[in-house]
């Protein structure tokens, strides 16, 4: 992937590994005060207790987000068997202790199998959904409890190892919006034993990967030495397809001239996502196929930013 020099200004993604311990908004702030005045937001929440990859946008990055947020998201760690917190991870207080059986591979394999797939899955209380404006977890902190609709979630891999007879370590490729807090308890439950997630780390979230991740206490002595890099917008957006446009359509697109769309070719299917860029791979806005006209600005980034 292309990346840029980031400083002041900067314009991209920067992949972050995030530690144990804080949230993903005091990263974003962390990240922000060591760029200075750049715009910066996350992909993706991981709860203060996870570690791993947290992509941070910056800039006219932002606009990015919601082209690569509902990507496909991958986690490893650890679960515990025979213990029900009230958070669903090791952070909280317990509330259910029951026995652990021995269990064989196909107890496993059962258990896996019914949580593969498309499944529906039940939000925790401690998460940041709210209700009537409130977040689900100060009511929780509260010691209130309220219902929650069943949400469908797609785990598309679950793989599970016996680590001890209590503990088992997992790897996880799911959709946005799983609560693997959730996914713990749920599996505990198929197993006929209580259980919650010990350790959660993010390895990949769409076309990220932990691997060009740099730790968060080595972003200010990177940006300090000019070596801290990010994604470029165009090089975040390689999964889709890249149209180049010659410099009168590029002015019309920053004018946000919708009709001069119509010299491009027609989508190739329905609802296509396109990366418009310059000659030189610069990224100017992302289009989107519609009907009729062919095609409609999705984002217009700002010159000098792609």
């Amino acid at each position: 992937m292309t990346r840029a020099e980031a400083g002041r200004g900067a314009h991209g993604i920067l992949l972050v590994d995030k530690p144990a311990g804080l949230t993903s908004a005091a990263v974003v702030a962390r990240v922000k005060r060591v760029l200075g005045g750049v715009k910066v937001g996350h992909l993706g929440t991981l709860d203060p207790f996870a570690t791993g990859l947290l992509p941070i946008c910056l800039g006219e990055g932002t606009k990015l987000a919601p082209f690569v947020q509902d990507a496909t998201k991958r986690y490893v760690g650890e679960i515990v068997l025979g213990v029900e917190t009230d958070t669903l991870d090791g952070t909280g207080a317990v509330v259910a202790t029951l026995p652990v059986g021995a269990l064989g591979p196909a107890d496993l394999a059962r258990a896996r199998a019914a949580l593969t797939g498309e499944i529906m899955q039940v939000p925790p209380m401690y998460s940041a959904l709210k209700r009537q404006g409130v977040p689900l977890y100060r009511l929780a902190r509260k010691g209130q409890e309220v219902e929650r609709a069943p949400r469908p979630v797609r785990i598309t891999r679950f793989e599970l190892a016996v680590l001890a007879r209590d503990r088992l370590a997992f790897a996880v490729t799911c959709s946005r919006g799983t609560y693997v807090r959730t996914l713990a308890q749920d599996l505990g439950r198929a197993l006929g034993t209580g259980a919650h997630l010990a350790t959660l780390r993010r390895t990949a979230s769409g076309p990220f990967e932990i691997a060009d991740a740099i730790a968060l206490d080595a972003v200010e002595d990177a940006a300090r030495a000019g070596t801290l890099s990010v994604l470029t917008p165009s090089a975040a957006l390689a999964e889709l397809r890249a149209v180049v446009v010659d410099p009168p359509l590029e002015a019309a697109i920053r004018r946000g001239q919708q009709h001069a769309l119509g010299a491009l070719a027609p989508p190739r299917a329905p609802r296509e996502l396109v990366r418009l860029e310059t000659g030189d791979g610069a990224l100017v806005a992302v289009a989107e196929g519609v009907p009729g006209p062919g095609w409609r600005l999705a984002r217009v980034l700002a010159p000098g930013a792609g």
